[in-house]
Parts: C-alpha cells; sequence; structure tokens
C-alpha cells in the first residue's frame, strides 16, 4: 500500500510538471515528430505511454541512445498519457524540445545517470 501512494505521488508530480511544458514549452507529439526531432539532435527528453509497441519503443530507445538524449517510461497508457498532456486523443510518445518553466528534464528518475 505504501509503494502504490508512493507511485500515485509521483505520477502526480510527472503530470504537473508536463501540463507545464504544455503551457510553457515546446514539444512535439507522435513517434514520426519524435524521431526527427532525435536525429536533428532538438529532443532534450522523450516520454513514452506503456503500451507502445516494442519495436517502436526499442527504436526510440536507440535514437535516443545515440542522441544522448534521456528516455522516460510513462506509467500510464497512451489514453493517459494524452490526457496528462491536456490533449483529448491518444498519445503514444512525445518527445520535449524546451521545457519552459518546467524542471521536468532534470527531476525525472532515472536522468542523473542519462546525463552524466
Amino acid at each position: 500500500m505504501v509503494a502504490s501512494k508512493k507511485q500515485k505521488k509521483a505520477m502526480e508530480s510527472i503530470n504537473s510538471r508536463l501540463a507545464l511544458v504544455m503551457k510553457s514549452g515546446k514539444y512535439t507529439l507522435g513517434i514520426k515528430s519524435t524521431l526527427k526531432t532525435l536525429r536533428c539532435g532538438k529532443a532534450k527528453l522523450v516520454i513514452l505511454a506503456s503500451n507502445t509497441p516494442p519495436l517502436r519503443k526499442s527504436e526510440i530507445e536507440y535514437y535516443a541512445m545515440l542522441a544522448k538524449t534521456g528516455v522516460h517510461h510513462y506509467t500510464g497508457n497512451n489514453t493517459d498519457l494524452g490526457t496528462a498532456c491536456g490533449k483529448y486523443f491518444r498519445v503514444g510518445c512525445l518527445s520535449i524540445t524546451d521545457p519552459g518553466d518546467s524542471d521536468i528534464i532534470r527531476s525525472l528518475p532515472g536522468q542523473e545517470a542519462a546525463q552524466a
């Protein structure tokens, strides 16, 4: 029960930071545009939904590794990720090019290892 409460709090913090990025930052939604930003080297962080197909997930992780960009695996599915972005459609993948006022790039777990 304690672990689920901690996970829910982490999910809420990610959702609030993501909402701040949607309001003040720059981002691209979708697999194709995420791959474009990774190839150009503009992406700062990539967020993947939990039900992204494994082949697409590994392709994006490979591109992100080459671009030295962090990847965050969102715990919800693509419907939840779309809702967290404030959209009325499903979002399987998004890349953040400019975080704006949000500290989402520094604060997500696992990012310290990616930037070191």
